[in-house]
């Protein structure tokens, strides 16, 4: 195979291929133990404990307690969960705060509500990509149910402040959201210790199955 059908694949922020080992772990659970985890007798039990088993181990990852891991189909999903979910549990709250470099998998749920007459304030960017601090305190009000700013741009890799803008957000009594799909595994993150309350991540970034 010439190198124009096969080239050195470089774009590991977009997706990574599945590693080995997880190959290994995965395959048991495609052919003998196929079993549905929610069925009471032995195949769904033993199904039941490795998904029991992933739960605890994303959340030994994470430093969370596995109650608070929900599996979803990924990323996509997951921002959607967390911030149509709490918009559609605030009857008061109608405003959401994030930002104008956001990816499309927290833009459009944004847009989606935006049409339904939530109020989305966008907030910009600095000279460095950064949302600044300072500039986002005044945005968050009490009428707003959520924040929701990215860990770290996809495009251009800029680590976000998160920890301080949740911080503002849980002073007003704000819930505060981030996708963290581009830093988990790639930087440390301990959710015991922090103001997020919410946080999306995908496994397929991090050497997993598309579809986690």
């Amino acid at each position: 195979m010439s190198d124009t059908e096969n080239p050195i694949y470089l774009d590991h922020n977009a997706t990574t291929p599945v590693h080995p080992a997880v190959v290994e772990a995965m395959l048991p659970y495609l052919r003998a133990h196929f079993g549905n985890p929610s069925s009471g007798h032995v195949y769904g039990q033993r199904a039941k404990r490795a998904v029991e088993g992933a739960r605890e181990q994303v959340a030994s990852l994470l430093s969370c307690h596995p109650d608070e891991v929900f599996f979803t189909s990924g990323g996509t999903e997951a921002n959607n969960l967390a911030i149509r979910g709490v918009l559609e549990q605030s009857s008061s709250r109608r405003h959401i705060v994030t930002s104008m470099v956001e990816h499309p998998a927290t833009a459009r749920p944004c847009e989606h509500l935006e049409r339904q007459g939530v109020e989305v304030t966008r907030l910009p960017v600095d000279g460095s990509g950064r949302v600044a601090v300072d500039e986002a305190r005044p945005f968050v009000r009490g009428d707003t149910a959520l924040v929701t700013i990215m860990h770290a741009n996809n495009e251009t890799g800029v680590i976000f402040p998160i920890e301080e803008l949740a911080l503002r957000a849980k002073a007003k009594g704000v819930l505060f959201h981030t996708d963290a799909v581009q830093t988990v595994g790639k930087l440390p993150i301990n959710m015991k210790n922090s103001a997020i309350d919410m946080l999306s991540l995908s496994g397929h970034k991090l050497h997993a199955p598309k579809g986690v």
